[in-house]
């Protein structure tokens, strides 16, 4: 029994230890880079990363839930591909963004990405191989070499689950679709914009997954549907972090550096909070990721921002497809404990959100203000980032404005009254922060009046179609007991 509780120690502690250095690896250049890369790089190599992503799903649910599917998933599938992953890695250490081609801007970036040394980064991926195959190891002495054939029905959708977003730019010329490449097609049929067809593509489908996601687990117990949230939660982290090494490496969206990954933007600590809500089962969590979260989720799915401040590109591209799987999956975090009824959302548990989203919003202000600040002197073999930069796009800047910086940038054609509010070296409108805080409340108290608009309409629905069944039922029995009634005269 001793040996039994020690190894279960071991495996939490080791699965833990692993998780943390997949997650500092994310914050490398080449951890996502390789993926839209498959003539470039070894595709055995490739899909050997692709498969120990898997097991970042996997593992938390076979250790920490004892989940015996995953536990036999991850005992005879991962080792082999960790195997040939620590055989085949080739220049994958050597990728870097600090290239002779380079622009001096992206230089500068690339300067201040690369901040993990290639022998860090090379010590933690194969520590983490290792780890990879002791936990498995002492998976076979924790359960033995008996496995269920069922369980491995469960692997093709852990593989879809923890696919690598930016796959499907290995299938199209990228520089056709970003704004920021000389071969730029503006007027692509195939370009993502706000209010097209894509639009309407991707709210629909916000739409479906949510209706579906519910029917799925309606009828479950409730360990079934919790099992499920948390590998949903799973999932949404492994993706947003997957956008660290994105952004260092190709860029997503207008974001190009490490600064972009300080979770401040209202749906980035949501990510966080709502995941936390499913696995912690915390009141306060599940308001605050029902109440702001949900609706801040679910506001972006109606407005995507301007176009000439986004850069979404085609609608399969990275940018597009992580943005609305990350929306998505939060918007199902947040609304699935109380649609369950696992937790009922009541007035008075809006405090706690307001305050906290108060909070949210200054943090942001104060370190996008400081970010941006800073960028002022970032520089590089002699070049310092620049404000105004001449030549495609002249008005936009080389300075750094993270994607917390809402705080700064009014995104609405309407001008907000100037109320100066100077944080180091940048003017910030505290007038602008007050505004978009009580616009954000509305959308909160919106969405809250709309969720008991919903409760109440589905109440009377169903009340209406218990009266006409018992009325039936009724009419049927006094049929049965005294015949047909005859309405001849």
């Amino acid at each position: 029994m001793e040996l039994r509780k020690i190894n279960d120690l071991a495996l939490k502690v080791l699965t833990g230890l692993l998780l943390a250095l997949a997650l500092v690896l994310t914050f490398t250049v080449s951890d996502y880079y390789i993926f839209n890369k498959f003539t470039q790089y070894n595709p055995a190599f490739i899909l050997s990363q692709w498969a120990k992503k898997v097991g970042l799903l996997i593992l938390p649910l076979a250790v920490y839930l004892k989940k015996r599917s995953c536990a036999d998933i991850a005992k005879y599938f991962l080792p082999v591909f960790v195997i040939i992953s620590m055989c085949t890695y080739g220049n994958f250490f050597d990728i870097t963004k600090l290239t002779a081609d380079a622009s001096p801007a992206d230089k500068v970036y690339a300067s201040i990405n690369e901040f993990i040394p290639k022998s860090a980064n090379m010590t933690m991926f194969f520590i983490s191989s290792a780890l990879y195959l002791i936990i498995c190891g002492l998976i076979f002495v924790r359960d033995g070499f008996k496995a269920s054939g069922r369980s491995f029905v469960y692997l093709p959708f852990a593989v879809v689950a923890a696919m690598p977003l930016n796959i499907f730019e290995n299938f199209y010329d990228t520089s056709l679709f970003d704004k920021y490449s000389p071969n730029f097609a503006g007027d692509s049929f195939w370009l993502f914009k706000s209010f097209s067809v894509w639009h309407l593509l991707v709210v629909m489908i916000l739409i479906a997954a949510t209706i579906g996601c519910y029917y799925f687990l309606k009828n479950k117990s409730r360990e079934r549907q919790n099992e499920y949230l948390v590998a949903m939660a799973i999932v949404l982290l492994i993706h947003y972090h997957s956008k660290d090494s994105v952004i260092m490496g190709d860029g997503y969206n207008v974001y190009k550096t490490v600064f972009a990954c300080v979770p401040l933007f209202i749906c980035n600590i949501g990510v966080y909070v709502a995941c936390l809500s499913v696995m912690l089962k915390k009141r306060v969590l599940y308001s605050i990721a029902f109440f702001v979260h949900a609706a801040g989720a679910l506001s972006v799915f109606f407005y995507f921002g301007r176009d000439n401040i986004s850069n979404y590109g085609i609608f399969i591209g990275y940018s597009i497809v992580f943005f609305c799987v990350e929306h998505c999956l939060l918007f199902i975090l947040s609304i699935m404990p109380t649609a369950l009824g696992h937790y009922k959302f009541t007035p008075k548990d809006a405090i706690i959100p307001l305050i906290y989203y108060c909070i949210v919003i200054i943090i942001a202000a104060i370190a996008s203000g400081l970010v941006t600040s800073a960028s002022m002197t970032f520089s590089y073999d002699g070049y310092t980032l620049r404000e105004h930069v001449e030549g495609l796009f002249p008005n936009e800047t080389e300075w750094l404005f993270p994607n917390y910086a809402f705080t700064q940038i009014n995104p609405t054609p309407v001008p907000e009254p100037f109320a100066p509010l100077v944080i180091w070296r940048y003017t910030m409108n505290w007038a602008y922060l007050i505004i978009l805080y009580l616009v954000y409340v509305g959308l909160f108290y919106i969405f809250n009046a709309a969720y008991y608009i919903f409760l109440e309409a589905r109440k009377a629905y169903f009340a209406g179609r218990v009266e006409k069944r018992a009325a039936g039922e009724t009419a049927a029995a006094d049929e049965t007991q005294n015949g047909p009634k005859d309405d001849k005269k």
